[in-house]
């Protein structure tokens, strides 16, 4: 998948940032690591009166009365009366955590490459995994490391090292989302800088939402492709997918176990960094300067989603004018190469490749929309459902399979391309079908 090649690049070029949230220390654990309503029951229990007081805030049979924060801030009075601190408390559970079961395709990852991390957990499990020496974990309450470190961990939320500056309450919440800290302007900074990569963590926090949706505004008004990726361990319904794409420029890759995503990430960094040496370097010459890229470069699949990522890499904008004349060229050159004899794996990838722009970058209104327009009639116009010589079967499949998670207003900019340009039947079923 031309996914896991692009978050490769992002981890070999060493501009990889992983958000993680309680689903990695569950995964990491074999599910030992507690949700925050599992663990905020488990400390009602050090209370006076803890069933009364779990009825009252966490009740069966209606929904509570309260935000978790709130709840936290709740229990926090009632442990203030026994003389307890809830930061205390909740650190010690959390230390309490273990490592569980077959981690090695996670290890084997964060053991080797040169990454950053944003953690609402309070736990050190991934320095653990990482390999300690090689970390800096930074948490509010205790000094910046000054020095280089193949590893950072920014615990937004506080970690067990500084139990006292936990983000825990409302009381706590109120201040970490209405003080701007090191911590909120380094996570800005961090989406600006990085490829995202969100696991085991929903877009439950307010704070960050904020922060992803600033960041939004900053990709469309600079036309660059989305940059952030959250991995799902559920099927996310295809509405939900375009709304996260809308609105925070999030691609979702669902039904994806923790363990699975670092193995597939893992089979695509050799690639990646075989590449990596020479791609900034050509992509300079082809952007500003007067070269092309050869037809036996351009054959190859990755090499699109490559030039995609050194773009990224020379901070420059797909819609800049020069880039815009480059990607012409490419996508001419390659509709060129599937009229070669015996050149139908060619057709295929013209349709990979047009079906990935569309999936991280809004088209409408940019100078590449006519280019990628007419490359688009042209693939679907050479497509067929069904085995039949002179037409590629494996394009149609690549379009019909991949449609869904084109960004939803390209969609519509297709759709209305192909009904106004074309009669096809098999091109119209596939750009009808959702």
């Amino acid at each position: 998948m031309s996914e896991y090649f692009e978050i490769a690049y992002a981890a070999a070029s060493s501009k990889l940032c992983l958000f993680t949230g309680t689903g990695f220390s569950k995964a990491v654990t074999k599910n030992d690591a507690p949700s925050w309503q599992s663990l905020l029951e488990s400390i009602c229990d050090i209370t006076p009166k803890p069933e009364e007081l779990k009825n009252a805030l966490f009740p069966t049979d209606d929904k509570s009365p309260l935000s978790l924060e709130e709840a936290a801030q709740v229990i926090s009075i009632e442990l203030s009366k026994l003389e307890k601190n809830i930061h205390a408390e909740i650190a010690t559970k959390i230390q309490a955590l273990e490592l569980k079961g077959d981690n090695s395709d996670i290890v084997s990852f964060l053991t080797k490459k040169s990454f950053k991390v944003v953690t609402t957990n309070y736990d050190k499990l991934l320095e653990s995994l990482a390999g300690e020496a090689d970390c800096h974990s930074l948490t509010p309450g205790l000094p910046i490391p000054r020095s280089q470190a193949r590893v950072k961990i920014y615990h937004v939320h506080g970690s067990t090292d500084s139990p006292e500056n936990m983000v825990v309450t409302s009381d706590d919440y109120f201040k970490f989302i209405n003080t701007e800290s090191y911590f909120s302007r380094k996570l800005s900074t961090v989406l600006h800088e990085n490829t995202i990569v969100i696991l085991g963590y929903s877009l439950g926090d307010t704070n960050l939402k904020a922060i992803i949706s600033d960041y939004k505004g900053f990709s469309r008004s600079h036309v660059i492709g989305s940059n952030i990726f959250l991995v799902s361990r559920a099927k996310v319904d295809q509405h939900i997918k375009d709304y996260y794409a809308h609105c925070y420029g999030i691609r979702v890759l669902d039904q994806m176990e923790v363990h699975d995503f670092f193995k597939s990430l893992n089979g695509a960094m050799p690639d990646a960094e075989k590449r990596l040496a020479d791609s900034i370097s050509n992509i300079k010459k082809v952007v500003f300067g007067k070269s092309h890229f050869s037809d036996t470069y351009l054959k190859l699949e990755n090499s699109f989603f490559e030039i995609i990522s050194s773009l990224a890499a020379i901070g420059v904008s797909i819609d800049d004018k020069r880039v815009v004349e480059a990607l012409g060229d490419i996508i001419e050159t390659k509709i060129n190469l599937t009229a070669e004899a015996g050149a139908w794996v060619q057709y295929e990838q013209l349709a990979r490749w047009l079906v990935y722009l569309a999936s991280i970058l809004e088209l409408k209104g940019t100078s590449i929309e006519k280019t990628y327009l007419d490359a688009t009639l042209r693939s679907m116009n050479t497509m067929r459902k069904e085995y039949y010589y002179g037409y590629s079967w494996h394009a149609y499949k690549s379009w019909s399979n991949r449609w869904p998670g084109i960004i939803a207003s390209n969609r519509a900019l297709i759709r209305k391309h192909i009904e106004d340009n074309t009669s096809w039947s098999d091109a119209l079923a596939v750009v009808r079908s959702s």
